[in-house]
C-alpha cells in the first residue's frame, strides 16, 4: 500500500502534481460552453492555470493563463470571452489566440527582445464526444490512448445531450483518498445502504482495463444509477445511465481538501428524471464526503501506519495505489 505520508502534506501535494496530475489528460469541460471565437475555459490543472480559448477557424487552443511579462493573468478563472486577443489584466500585453505576442503596450524599446521569443505557454488539448481534455506534458501520448476502453463500451448515442447541470461539492480529504473510495464498492452496505434498492449491491464488482476501471452491479427495477460506471486515470468519472451521463472531476485543491465536479448531460426528453437523479447524487456525496474526511483525520493521527486489501472488492484500488507509486517513484 502507499505510505500514509503521501496523503497530507505540501511535499506529497507537490510529488502528485508533478509527477501525475501535470502528466495526465485532465478534463476541462464541455465543447458546448465556448462556440464562439473568443470563447473560453479557464481552471486551475494540476496547480497551474490554464486556459482553453476557441480561435477564429473554429479550432481550439490551450495555454498556460500566465503572461510571459511578469506572471499576471490573462483571463479570470470559469467561462467567458476574450474577443479578438488575449489581454493581460496585470500590464495590458495582448496575445493572439494561437498564443503569439501581438503587443507589448508601452513597454518600450529594450536591446534585443523579440516578440517572437515571449509567446504564450502552450498546452495540449484534445476533444472526444465534445468532452475537452488538456494535457501539460507536450510530449504526452495521444487522448485515444487513454479513452479507447471507454469508448468500446460507450455507444456514442448520447454525445449529443446537452450540459444540462453543474454542481461543486468540497471535501476535506486528500484526492487519493477520496478516488481510493470512488474505486471500491466494498463500502456500499455501510456508506450507502440506499443502494442495494437500485442496484445488486452484493454482485457489484470492478474490472482494470488499461487504464480505466469499471464497476457495474445489475441494476433493479426503475433503476436510478444503473448503467455504465467508469473511471479514468488519474482522477475521472464517467458515469452512464440510460437518460444521460455524468462526468465527476477530483481535483487536488490542497493536500488535504479536494473539489469535486459534476457534470450532468441529460437527454432533453427526460429532462423530469433530473431532479431524481439530483437527490440522490446529493445523498451519495454526502455520505461519502463524512466516510472519507474520518479517514483523512485518521490517516493524520499517526496511528494507522498501513493496512490490506480486499482481492475480492478492492483490486481497483490495488491497481491505482501501484500506479501512484510508480508515478510518485516509491515502493
Amino acid at each position: 500500500m502507499l505510505s500514509v505520508d503521501l496523503y497530507s502534506g505540501e511535499d506529497a501535494l507537490r510529488r502528485d502534481r508533478e509527477h501525475v496530475l501535470r502528466r495526465t489528460w485532465q478534463f476541462m469541460g464541455h465543447d458546448s460552453q465556448i462556440p464562439a471565437a473568443g470563447d473560453y475555459l479557464a481552471d486551475v490543472i494540476g496547480g497551474a492555470p490554464v486556459v482553453v480559448v476557441r480561435k477564429a477557424d473554429g479550432a481550439l487552443a490551450a495555454f498556460h493563463n500566465v503572461c510571459r511579462h511578469r506572471a499576471g493573468a490573462l483571463v479570470t478563472d470559469g467561462v467567458g470571452n476574450c474577443g479578438e486577443a488575449f489581454t493581460c489584466r496585470y500590464h495590458g500585453w495582448r496575445y493572439a489566440l494561437d498564443g503569439r505576442l501581438r503587443n507589448a503596450v508601452d513597454f518600450g524599446a529594450p536591446a534585443g527582445f523579440d516578440p517572437r521569443d515571449h509567446g504564450l505557454f502552450p498546452v495540449c488539448v484534445e476533444v472526444w464526444r465534445g468532452l475537452v481534455f488538456v494535457n501539460l506534458d507536450l510530449e504526452a501520448a495521444p487522448l485515444t490512448a487513454l479513452i479507447v476502453p471507454l469508448a468500446v463500451r460507450w455507444p456514442d448515442g448520447q454525445a449529443g445531450f446537452p450540459l444540462t447541470e453543474r454542481r461543486s461539492h468540497s471535501i476535506a480529504c486528500n484526492w487519493k483518498a477520496y478516488v481510493e473510495n470512488y474505486l471500491e464498492g466494498y463500502h456500499l452496505p455501510m456508506v450507502h445502504p440506499e443502494f442495494d434498492a437500485d442496484v445488486v449491491v452484493s454482485e457489484y464488482r470492478t474490472e482494470v482495463v488499461d487504464q480505466v476501471i469499471f464497476a457495474s452491479a445489475p441494476p433493479r427495477d426503475a433503476s436510478v444509477y444503473g448503467g455504465l460506471w467508469g473511471w479514468l486515470w488519474p482522477n475521472l468519472g464517467v458515469n452512464v445511465y440510460r437518460h444521460g451521463y455524468m462526468i465527476e472531476r477530483m481535483t487536488a485543491v490542497g493536500p488535504t481538501e479536494t473539489r469535486l465536479d459534476y457534470f450532468y448531460f441529460f437527454d432533453p426528453a427526460r429532462t423530469a428524471e433530473l431532479e431524481a437523479m439530483l437527490k440522490v447524487s446529493d445523498l451519495v456525496t454526502a455520505q461519502d464526503l463524512q466516510v472519507c474526511e474520518e479517514v483523512q483525520r485518521n490517516l493524520e493521527a499517526g496511528i494507522y501506519r498501513g493496512g490490506v486489501l480486499s482481492p475480492k472488492h478492492e483490486n481497483g484500488v490495488a491497481w491505482f495505489q501501484d500506479r501512484m507509486g510508480e508515478a510518485l517513484r516509491v515502493s
